[in-house]
């Protein structure tokens, strides 16, 4: 047909122009034109005004069922125009073919599947040979294959046979794929004959001229041109537009093609059609269907291909028919990228990053600024773009571990996310994730302004300040804020279990007696009420078991963690705290075994496995408790290592010293001039390490807990009397961290050992100085001062102690044997009688050793 419509006549050369440009009204036009002209070209006409009145239907009323009843009527002329050609007219003419194809498209419009497949069958399709073709004639038979394809996937007859079933899927995959290959084979010849048509347009502008002299033709031609002109320059602006160039059939089948294989179960033939379809070169029309296509073949790779069964692209050599296919010219395939210096995915992760870095791109490419009302639908199209791009790229590089990846994406994303609190959120929780805390706070607030009935962002916020800033009171407000924005009737959040956890924790900060019997009133009140509005979460039980605990209630402690175990067995904070509570009952050696079953469960748990080497000392077993602690030093490096690598050495600052030393806790403190002065003592006596002091590379997390079991190797080591040993764990915990009151605590116990009196006590006065509220240097400095003959220092200090944690026996029993040494015997026999009292509830581990969780 394209061979026969290139007459010498102007008329037939502008209709063929406006044939492939989709100016169907021109179309008709001109072709009335043509017939009184040309009276013989009667069957030719009929044909381009059925063509003609079918696109120009389809381009206002889309083929889906809502509009098939209103296509049979609105297409009937189309219907007769096409069947006059079908007869023996038209096949002396050479466009019955055609006519067949696109009757077959318009019963497709009308819901007709049968009939459209019977005219794929009268035209032949499936033996068509392949050889060039003009732009009107690809499209023709790229949106005939595309119509196949959904008429045999929408078919209501079923297949009556296994083989049929598995015949008619292969053909229907077949024609998905040619539709494919041909659509963006058209799409691409558009591309080039648009570039070509705007340069012509500008070299021949004279000749142009020169045929608008003509009286008849001028105008058209000169239309004609202009009109050209501003397509071929123009990209589209939004998804109709997409659709107008492409049309809704072809862009269905290029969507379509690699759904139809993943539904037949051929994921990697799926896989592999992405991956065609992502490597043909780049159209002015394609460019927002690629990233549909980019962000779908992630997801694929996503959700449904592991690292085992996952094939790198291009790596299959051709056999067969494909190796054929490749030495010979296949004119119906479209052209590919094909660079030396190309980049070609390795493994799984590359491949789902860079798709989904591509599709990113994409996005926010598409973006658009401007908040004006009248761009509020393109605004939205590209917001859902853009957001369903960075969800993927979350789930794929939070599975990855490149956190900071996606933060850096996010932060990109700010620029065009004005009010979405959906990427205000999330990158608050890229930001948690990053460690960039303070930041990831103040993104958070951004977020509870947008939303302003969601309690969530409230509760996030409240556990960053628990959890990771040492900000109790601010946390605190924010679980009241996430209070106040409960729904009643609905399932409660736990915004209530969070207001009786800031409570908790401000009881336990604060070192006034009145205010921590406040704070202690509230938190109980606040967790009861949390576990009587929501008594199936493990979490309230939890922390109101946790609670008693701290009040020295242990018998309705053990009550309410065991009810927290029975809601969720598998929770290993609850059992950390159900085998504290068993030493709190004088039950050690039931606490070791719970321990030990929970630790079958979490054999990585350090918490876990710290206590058990606190009991196993305890218990005296001081040489299992030591293999304990060698364990934990290989989990830290199986988990850590990766995390303290030099590339996040920007991560570890100063920042490392403060939270240490506990500001909450030293800021209560500085109104005492004599804890002044013992701070600067410390600082001046430890500036000599600090001279030739580098923090740690990296996370200071992991190496605050590598401090840990240093001193708890420490401690095994003193027990099976290994001073020197000791010592060697000192040395190792001072290369991280040199201010650590708690391995000046751990050195001044060596001393001890070693019966150094002075070193021991110079040791603890560091200590105390670096961390006024830690109970067991001032504990330990006190009964120094007891043996060195200091009895007044002593007592004042054992009273700091007791101040500060009122139930620990130790203190008491200490103190008592002070006031003995200083005469005062009824006040000795009350301290006494303090530890007696307090000791059958005192457990190996103080409780608020356990950390907060919140899952």
């Amino acid at each position: 047909m394209a061979g026969r419509m290139r007459n010498t006549t102007k008329v037939e050369a502008l209709i063929e122009s406006c044939r492939s440009e989709g100016k169907w009204q021109r179309v008709i036009e001109l072709t009335e034109e043509l017939k009184t002209g040309s009276p013989n070209n009667e069957c030719l006409a009929n044909f381009l005004i059925g063509e003609a009145k079918l696109e120009n239907y389809l381009e206002e009323n889309a083929p889906i069922e809502s509009n098939f009843a209103k296509a049979k009527s609105g297409l009937q002329d189309a219907r007769r125009c096409l069947h006059l050609v079908t007869g023996e007219s038209g096949q002396k003419a050479g466009i019955a073919l055609d006519a067949y194809l696109l009757l077959a498209k318009l019963c497709y419009a009308c819901g007709e599947y049968e009939k459209s497949l019977e005219n794929f069958v009268k035209a032949e399709l499936n033996t068509l040979a392949e050889k060039e073709l003009t732009l009107r004639s690809l499209k023709i038979l790229a949106e005939s294959y595309a119509i196949k394809g959904l008429c045999l996937e929408n078919q209501t007859s079923k297949p009556t046979s296994k083989f049929k079933k598995a015949e008619k899927e292969a053909e229907m995959i077949t024609c998905f794929e040619r539709a494919t290959d041909l659509g963006l084979l058209y799409l691409q010849e558009q591309d080039i004959a648009s570039y070509s048509s705007a340069t012509n347009s500008a070299a021949n502008a004279g000749s142009m001229l020169a045929i608008n002299s003509t009286s008849n033709m001028g105008g058209l031609q000169s239309s004609l041109g202009g009109s050209s002109l501003t397509i071929s320059t123009t990209i589209p602006a939004n998804p109709l537009e997409l659709k107008r160039h492409m049309g809704a059939i072809l862009e269905t089948a290029l969507q379509r093609a690699p759904i139809v294989l993943i539904k037949a179960g051929k994921l990697q033939e799926a896989i592999e059609r992405y991956r065609t379809m992502l490597n043909a070169i780049e159209t002015k029309t394609t460019q927002s269907l690629r990233l549909t296509l980019a962000r779908q073949l992630a997801e694929v790779l996503l959700r449904g291909v592991s690292g085992t069964i996952y094939t790198a692209p291009f790596t299959k050599k051709p056999t067969g028919q494909a190796l054929r296919s490749t030495t010979t010219k296949r004119l119906w395939k479209p052209r590919k990228y094909a660079a030396r210096n190309q980049f070609t995915p390795r493994n799984h992760h590359e491949e789902t990053l860079l798709l989904l870095l591509i599709s990113e791109a994409l996005a926010v490419r598409d973006t658009v600024l401007s908040q004006s009302p009248e761009f509020r639908v393109a605004r939205q199209h590209a917001m859902g773009n853009a957001s369903a791009v960075y969800d993927l790229l979350t789930l794929a590089t939070v599975r990855w571990g490149l956190v900071n990846m996606l933060q850096e994406s996010f932060e990109k994303a700010l620029k065009f996310s004005f009010g979405e609190q959906h990427v205000w959120r999330q990158y608050g929780i890229s930001l948690m994730a990053a460690g960039k805390h303070a930041h990831a706070l103040r993104v958070l607030q951004e977020s509870i302004k947008l939303t302003p009935s969601d309690p969530l962002p409230c509760l996030m916020a409240a556990r960053l300040c628990y959890e990771s800033l040492a900000l109790i009171k601010e946390g605190l407000d924010f679980a009241h804020q996430a209070l106040k924005r409960e729904t009643k009737g609905i399932r409660p959040t736990r915004s209530q279990l969070f207001v009786g956890i800031g409570y908790q924790q401000l009881a336990i900060l604060t070192t006034l007696k009145s205010e921590r019997d406040s704070y202690n009133k509230l938190a109980l009140e606040s967790l009861e009420k949390a576990v009587q509005n929501d008594d199936n979460d493990h979490l309230c039980e939890y922390y109101l078991s946790l609670q008693y605990a701290l009040l020295g209630n242990i018998a309705e402690a053990l009550t309410h963690v065991r009810f927290a175990l029975a809601l969720r067995t598998e929770h290993a904070p609850s059992l950390h705290l159900f085998a504290l509570l068993l030493t709190a009952s004088r039950r050690p050696r039931e606490a070791l075994a719970v321990v030990e079953d929970a630790l079958d469960e979490f054999p990585d748990n350090l918490n876990l496995l710290h206590v058990k080497a606190h009991l196993q000392l305890h218990l005296q077993d001081a040489e299992l408790s030591l293999v304990s602690v060698q364990k934990m030093l290989a989990i830290w490096r199986e988990l850590y290592e990766g995390q303290v690598s030099v590339e996040e050495e920007k991560h570890s600052d100063t920042r490392s010293i403060v939270v240490h030393m506990n500001p909450t806790a030293v800021s209560s403190q500085m109104s005492d001039k004599d804890s002044i002065s013992r701070v600067e003592q410390a600082l001046s006596e430890a500036a000599s390490s600090l001279s030739s002091f580098t923090p740690r590379p990296g996370p200071q997390r992991p190496w605050m807990i590598q401090i840990k079991i240093w001193l708890l190797l420490a401690d095994a080591y003193l027990n099976i009397e290994q001073p020197h040993e000791a010592l060697n764990c000192i040395q190792e915990a001072s290369q991280i961290y040199p201010l650590s009151h708690q391995i000046m605590f751990m050195r001044g116990q060596i001393y001890l050992y070693l019966e150094q009196w002075n070193d021991a006590k110079q040791c603890f006065l560091n200590a105390v100085s670096a961390n006024p509220n830690h109970t067991e240097a001032l504990r330990a400095l006190g009964e120094t001062h007891h043996v060195l003959g200091e009895p007044r220092l002593a007592e004042k200090m054992l009273k700091d102690a007791a101040r500060l944690d009122p139930n620990c026996p130790k203190i008491w029993f200490s103190l008592g044997k002070v006031m003995e040494t200083l005469g005062d015997y009824t006040a000795s026999a009350d301290c006494m009688a303090t530890a007696l009292q307090l000791e059958p509830t005192c457990p190996v581990l103080p409780f608020t050793s356990i950390p907060l969780t919140f899952d």
